[in-house]
């Protein structure tokens, strides 16, 4: 059942002033557009796809790395979490400073998380997720430059008010094929925050690029896309329009799930596959020393989840953007804990995450990795 209340003017979103009457948090009729093929971020077939065996070292002496975003013009940015700073990698390799976002507190897993850009071939703004000394928060920073002179400036709000504590802070954010903005919010470690239509925390948002409530989000008035999450890390959208996101447990399970408007997802009520028809239950699960899953990506409709606690990654085979699914881990151990994942071109780049103080440092640790990918040889393990 959905819940029913009155939306809290705690909620701050830049460019909107408080609406009045105050919206309340009921579930609206109109249905929401569904994303088609064409309209994906990736062009690559939607096809069974693997990591070949082959690595390359893109970068090294990463220092709590979280999130990587690839620009058209060769650069790619990294976030640091621990000191707030945005690491440039130029096409031919070097590294340099691009800039430290302003107001970061790291305490914990908070800090600078998730970085983001619109779809075009000059983004005229860096999209982050950083814990503040009072809250999290996104915000969009001017990007000026060219390779080997990014630079950001001063942040403007998006949105404000994402519960912060030490643990699930969430962080991942992501621009979908319908343009808006997808914002994962942890439960700040207050698992009644997830069923709270009125808290931001335990949810994953929708917004327009400048932070205002789109028309047909599921509760009037509310950025709330979908709510019932304990710590969601990633998300992404295969070529069939389908939204996944990856989830952290508690004790029992880590969740893979489709994400739909308005739909609740149990936590703290249910951990893993409940069954109860309150709740929208996960496609996949794992014990939570197998996965503990971060970023997530899809290349075509092969879905590759960055594995933390567990130490590989996961290689998801969908069916036709539903379940059942088929799962196969790779890198079992190999380079120890990984953050974050993206498709780029026919490649897979994947952020090791072994200085954040959980991890063991290894020889030139954190690295971003490049792993070319290759057509699947064989489904074996049906979800």
């Amino acid at each position: 059942m959905i819940l029913v209340g009155v939306l809290a003017a705690a909620i701050t979103l830049t460019g909107c002033t408080q609406p009045s009457p105050k919206p309340t948090a009921t579930r609206t009729v109109t249905p929401t557009p569904r994303p088609t093929p064409s309209s994906t971020s990736t062009a690559v077939p939607a096809i069974p796809w693997q990591p070949s065996g082959h690595t390359t070292t893109l970068a090294s002496g990463l220092d709590a790395p979280w999130s990587i975003v690839p620009l058209a013009s060769g650069s790619t940015l990294i976030s640091q979490r621990d000191d707030g700073t945005i690491i440039e990698r130029m096409p031919q390799g070097e590294l340099r400073t691009a800039g430290t976002v302003p107001g970061v507190e790291h305490d914990g897993e908070g800090g600078l998380l998730g970085l983001a850009v619109q779809k075009v071939s000059a983004p005229p703004f860096l999209y982050a997720y950083e814990t503040t000394d009072d809250d999290n928060r996104v915000v969009k920073l001017p990007l000026t430059g060219v390779p080997g002179s990014y630079a950001i400036g001063a942040p403007v709000n998006v949105i404000t008010g994402i519960p912060k504590a030490s643990n699930h802070d969430g962080g991942r954010i992501a621009f979908g094929p319908d343009g808006m903005l997808y914002v994962t919010a942890g439960d700040a470690s207050n698992g009644s925050n997830a069923q709270d239509l009125t808290s931001l925390g335990g949810k994953i948002l929708r917004l327009t690029p400048d932070g205002g409530v789109p028309a047909d989000n599921p509760f009037p008035g509310s950025p709330v896309w979908s709510y019932g999450h304990r710590n969601p890390q990633g998300i992404g959208w295969d070529a069939y329009g389908t939204m996944w996101a990856s989830e952290f447990g508690q004790n029992t399970w880590d969740e893979l799930n489709i994400i739909t408007a308005g739909s609740n997802y149990g936590w703290p009520n249910v951990e893993g596959i409940g069954k109860d028809p309150k709740y929208k239950d996960p496609v996949y699960q794992w014990p939570t020393d197998e996965a503990s899953p971060s970023g997530l990506a899809i290349a075509g409709d092969t879905i590759f989840m960055a594995g933390l606690g567990g130490e590989r990654l996961w290689t998801i085979w969908p069916t036709a953007g539903h379940a059942p699914v088929t799962v196969k881990a790779f890198f079992d151990g190999d380079f120890g804990r990984l953050r974050d994942v993206v498709v780029h071109g026919n490649d897979l780049w994947m952020l090791t995450n072994n200085t954040d103080g959980r991890g063991s440092p290894r020889d030139g640790d954190d690295k971003l990795l490049k792993i070319p990918l290759v057509p699947a040889q064989s489904l074996s393990q049906p979800g």
